[in-house]
């Protein structure tokens, strides 16, 4: 259970550092080269703690599974998003298309895997 919580507060770090990144350009402008960086961090943090997730317990339903495999292509598509501010220094659009579908994809994990979770928790009792 602590490694869980511990994973959990990586996976939130990362993305607190992904939305930092995504924020600086609006405040100082693309020539802030820092938040290329910053953001850089965050999807690796990110991903790194979706890939050392807590292993599911035995009897999961294969739909929550699922949902937690999707957490782990938000974080790979967060790094997609990473990869394309430092490919075309010029545009930000490919990166912030990568970074929307992994909020998205990420947003939808989040309301999903609480209520699979409770569910499958209430059908065992």
């Amino acid at each position: 259970m602590k490694r869980n919580k511990i994973v959990e507060l990586l996976a939130s770090l990362g993305l607190l550092l992904i939305a930092a990144g995504i924020m600086l350009p609006l405040f100082k402008g693309l020539d802030f080269t820092p938040f290329r960086y910053i953001y850089a961090a965050g999807a690796a943090i990110a991903l790194i703690a979706r890939l050392i997730g807590v292993k599911a317990p035995a009897g999961e339903p294969t739909r929550l599974r699922r949902m937690r495999r999707l957490e782990k292509w938000s974080a790979i598509f967060f790094c997609a998003g990473a990869f394309f501010l430092f490919y075309d220094h010029g545009t930000v659009r490919d990166a912030l298309a990568f970074t929307l579908a992994g909020g998205v994809v990420q947003a939808m994990c989040s309301i999903m895997i609480p209520r699979l979770e409770a569910k499958w928790k209430a059908g065992k009792k």
